[in-house]
C-alpha cells in the first residue's frame, strides 16, 4: 500500500484576469496559503507554461520547479486536455471545437490537428524535463455523437472510428513511452473513451500500450450512473492520476441522464464541490491506497453553486482529511508467532 500525495490543486478552473489568479507566482502564493502542496498546470494557459520552450529547454524547466517549489509546492502533472480534444473532432464539432485552437489555424482542420499532436509530443518532452511520470488529456471523439443508436449505426462504423482513434494516438504515446510518462486519458463524457468499455476497446487499438493509462475522476462516473468504485477494482493498475470532483445525480419524473438540454443548475447530473455532492470519498481514498496507487490526489473545482474561493478552501481541506496514512505494519501483529515450517505442519496434521 502507499500513502497518496496531496493536497493538490488543477489551475485550469482557478486561472483568470484578476490577482491572484493571473500569473504562475501569484496563484501559487495563493494555493500553498490554502495549504495546498501541488499544481496541476494547464500547458494551454501561457501565464502557467509555455509548453514548447519547455519541451526544448532543460534550464527553463528548472527555473519554472524552482519557482514553484519556492512556495513550498510541487508541479504534480502537465494537462493538454483542450489540445488532446483536437486530436480527433467529429466534423459536426469542428466550430464548436475551433475556439481550443490558436486563432491562425481555426477553419483549417489539418493544420489544427496537426498542431494538437505536437502539442501532444512537446507535453511528453517538458514532463520528461520536469521530471514528471504522468499526464493528463482528453482523447478526442469521432463517435460521440453516435452514442445513442439512433439512428442504425450502420456494421463496422464502431471498428472504423476505433481504429483511426488509435492510428492518431499511437505515434503520440511512443513518444511519451521514449520519455518515460504514462499518458493519463480522463474518461469523459464527450470523448469517444467516456467508460470502461471503450476505454477497454481502445486499449486493444493500441495493443494494450503500456502508456495509454487513466485519470481517475469518479464525478464522471456519478453522471453516468456507473459503479466508480468497481471501476477502480477494473481497472486499477492503469490509474496513475486522480482528480477529486464531486458530483450529484437527482433524477426526476421530467429528466434523467440527458438533462433536457437544461443549463448545469437545471440538470439531474451536476458537479459540485466537494462534500457537496455523492461521491463516497472515504471508499475511494480507501481503495486507491488498497491498491496502492502513488500518484497525487488533485482537486478539480467545478461546482454551479458554490464560489470557486471557498470550494478551493473547502477542497484542500478536505482532500488533506481524506489521506490515508497507510499503515506499516499488521493491526494483530502483536499476537504473530514466530515463522516455522515444522509447527505449521503440526497445525495441518501433516506430522
Amino acid at each position: 500500500m502507499t500513502t497518496i500525495k496531496g493536497p493538490a490543486v488543477f489551475l485550469a478552473q482557478f486561472m483568470g484576469n484578476t490577482a491572484p489568479f493571473n500569473s504562475l507566482i501569484s496563484i501559487c502564493k495563493w494555493a500553498s496559503d490554502l495549504g495546498f502542496k501541488g499544481i496541476q498546470i494547464p500547458t494551454w494557459d501561457s501565464r502557467c507554461i509555455d509548453l514548447q520552450k519547455a519541451a526544448e529547454s532543460k534550464i527553463y524547466c528548472d527555473e519554472l520547479k524552482g519557482l514553484v517549489n519556492s512556495y513550498g509546492l510541487q508541479i504534480t502533472e502537465l494537462s493538454t486536455h483542450l489540445q488532446g480534444q483536437l486530436v480527433a473532432v467529429n466534423p459536426a464539432y469542428h466550430t464548436l471545437f475551433d475556439g481550443f485552437a490558436p486563432e491562425n489555424i481555426r477553419g483549417n482542420y489539418n493544420a489544427r490537428t496537426q498542431w494538437a499532436v505536437q502539442q501532444l509530443k512537446y507535453a511528453a518532452q517538458a514532463s520528461k524535463n520536469l521530471a514528471l511520470n504522468a499526464h493528463a488529456t482528453f482523447s478526442g471523439a469521432l463517435l460521440w455523437h453516435t452514442v445513442y443508436p439512433w439512428p442504425q449505426r450502420p456494421a463496422g462504423l464502431v471498428e472504423t472510428g476505433f481504429t483511426e482513434l488509435a492510428n492518431r494516438w499511437l505515434p503520440i504515446l511512443n513518444v511519451f513511452d521514449e520519455c518515460g510518462v504514462d499518458l493519463c486519458y480522463e474518461i469523459h463524457a464527450g470523448e469517444d473513451l467516456h467508460d470502461g468499455i471503450s476505454y477497454e476497446m481502445f486499449l486493444e487499438k493500441v495493443n494494450n500500450h503500456a502508456r495509454a493509462c487513466l485519470l481517475y475522476d469518479p464525478s464522471h462516473f456519478v453522471l453516468q450512473c456507473l459503479d466508480y468504485l468497481q471501476y477502480i477494482d477494473f481497472y486499477h493498475e492503469r490509474i496513475r492520476m486522480f482528480h477529486v470532483k464531486d458530483a450529484e445525480f437527482n433524477s426526476t419524473g421530467k429528466q434523467g441522464v440527458y438533462g433536457g438540454y437544461q443549463n448545469w443548475l437545471n440538470r439531474a447530473g451536476r458537479f459540485r464541490s466537494l462534500g457537496d455532492g455523492q461521491v463516497n470519498f472515504k471508499s475511494v481514498f480507501s481503495k486507491l491506497a488498497q491498491y496502492g496507487y502513488k500518484g497525487w490526489a488533485v482537486l478539480e473545482w467545478e461546482c454551479c453553486i458554490k464560489n470557486s474561493e471557498d470550494g478551493a478552501k473547502e477542497g484542500a481541506a478536505f482532500i488533506q482529511n481524506h489521506i490515508i496514512k497507510v499503515t506499516e505494519k499488521a493491526f494483530d501483529d502483536f499476537a504473530t508467532t514466530n515463522p516455522n515450517e515444522n509447527f505449521n505442519k503440526q497445525i495441518l496434521g501433516l506430522q
